[in-house]
C-alpha cells in the first residue's frame, strides 16, 4: 500500500547501553546502538541466529552482519537504487530474499546466494494495479507473498522451489481461493510483518485502509482461505500493520491510525484460537501506530516486542500489559533470542536489545 510515513521524535534512549545496574536491582533491558554506515530508512529485518542478521531499506539498500552487529556490510542491489525494500527473509549468512514495494513493476523479489555479491530477480509484478506488501517462508522451499486487493481480490503468489519461481494463487477457481476484499482494502507495508507463517502450512495476513481491519488465514499453503474481523481501528489511514504468533493458537494483530501518530487508539487485537476470533488487547505505552512486532524465540515467559514511530515496548503476557523499551522511532525488528534482538528504523538506526527474560 502507498504507505504514509511520519517523522518520529528523536528523543533520548530510555535506557543507556552502558548504564550499570545497581547491586541487587531488578534486571533491566539493555539497548546498544550499532552502526551500519548508512543513513537509509531500514524497514525490514530478519535474523538467522544470534550472529547473522539481514536488513532491508530504502534506496535499494540491504545490510547484513555475521558477528551479532559488531560490524555490518551494506550494499545496493544493482538496478534497484530507486526501490524501497520493505521485507527481507534471511535463510543463511549467504542466502536471503528482498521484497520491494510499489505499483506495477516496482513490486519485486530479489534473491542472493552469495551474501549480496550477485542478485537474481525471481519475481516482478506485471499487474499495474497490484502493490505487494509482505512475504514469508514456511521452509527453505515454500514461501508466500501478497498484494493489496485488485478488482476485489487479494493477489497471492507462492513458491515451491526455494524462491526461484513464483506462481499466482488462482483467482479464477470456483469458489475463489480468497474471500472478496472490502472496498479500498490493502495492507500497510511498514515492517515486513503484515504476513506471517505458522508451522508448515499456515499463513496469515492483516489488512488496512477499509471499513474493518481483518485477518486472512490459510491452512493449506494458500489454496483456500478464510477471513475474520478484528477490533483494531480501521479506515482510510488505519488498520493492521503487523502480525505475530507464538504458536498455532496464540497471536496478536497490531497497527493503528497512521494519521494519528501522537494518539492512543484501539491498535492491538489478541487471539487464542488461531485467528478465528479476536478481542482487544492493551496498547503499548507509546502513542501512535505499531509498525512491527515479533515474539522472542526461546523466551520464558513468552515475550512480545512491538515497535512504532514513537517507541518500542515489550510484553510478557500476550499484550495484556507492557513495559517500555525506548522512545526512538523504529519500523521493524529481528529477534534471535532474549539476548539477541535488533530494532531498526530511520537514518540507518540499528539498536541491539537484550531483555531480562530467560
Amino acid at each position: 500500500m502507498r504507505f504514509v510515513s511520519f517523522v518520529g521524535l528523536g528523543l533520548a534512549l530510555w535506557l543507556s547501553a552502558c548504564r550499570a545496574e545497581a547491586p541487587g536491582a531488578d534486571p533491566v533491558p539493555r539497548l546498544m546502538p550499532q552502526d551500519a554506515g548508512t543513513d537509509v530508512l531500514f524497514i525490514g529485518a530478519d535474523a538467522v541466529d544470534a550472529r547473522t542478521v539481514w536488513l532491508a531499506g530504502t534506496q535499494g539498500t540491504y545490510a547484513w552482519t555475521r558477528d551479532g552487529g559488531a560490524s555490518w556490510t551494506t550494499g545496493v542491489v544493482p538496478g534497484a537504487d530507486t526501490l524501497q525494500f520493505r521485507d527481507v527473509h534471511a535463510v543463511s549468512a549467504d542466502t536471503a530474499f528482498l521484497l520491494s514495494i510499489g505499483p506495477g513493476p516496482a513490486s519485486r523479489i530479489y534473491h542472493t546466494t552469495d551474501a549480496g555479491r550477485t542478485w537474481r530477480l525471481s519475481f516482478q509484478n506485471d499487474v499495474p494495479e497490484a502493490f505487494f506488501d509482505c512475504m514469508d517462508f514456511w521452509d527453505a522451499r515454500h514461501g508466500i507473498a501478497f498484494s493489496d486487493a485488485v478488482d476485489g481480490r487479494f493477489p497471492v503468489i507462492i513458491t515451491a522451489d526455494g524462491g526461484r519461481t513464483w506462481q499466482p494463487v488462482s483467482s479464477e477457481a470456483l469458489p475463489p481461493a480468497l474471500p472478496p476484499a472490502l472496498p479500498g482494502e490493502g495492507s500497510f507495508a511498514a515492517s515486513g510483518t503484515c504476513l506471517t507463517t505458522v508451522g508448515d502450512r499456515t499463513a496469515l495476513f492483516g489488512t488496512a485502509a477499509a471499513a474493518t481491519a481483518r485477518v486472512f488465514r490459510t491452512d493449506d499453503r494458500g489454496r483456500t482461505w478464510r477471513v475474520s474481523d478484528t477490533p483494531v481501528v480501521a479506515g482510510e489511514t488505519a488498520g493492521l500493520a503487523t502480525l505475530a504468533f507464538r504458536d498455532a493458537l496464540h497471536g496478536v494483530a497490531m497497527g493503528g491510525d497512521l494519521a494519528a501518530p501522537d494518539s492512543f487508539t484501539t491498535n492491538v487485537a489478541v487471539t487464542r484460537d488461531g485467528g478465528r476470533t479476536w478481542r482487544p488487547g492493551t496498547s503499548p505505552p507509546f502513542p501512535g501506530p505499531v509498525y512491527g512486532s515479533a515474539y522472542v524465540p526461546g523466551a520464558s515467559p513468552p515475550t512480545l516486542i512491538a515497535v512504532g514511530p514513537r517507541g518500542a515496548a515489550f510484553s510478557t503476557d500476550d499484550a495484556a500489559s507492557w513495559m517500555p523499551l525506548d522512545t526512538l522511532e523504529y519500523w521493524s525488528l529481528a529477534l534471535a533470542g532474549p539476548e539477541a534482538g535488533w530494532l531498526v528504523g530511520r537514518d540507518g538506526r540499528i539498536t541491539k536489545v537484550s531483555l531480562p527474560v530467560e
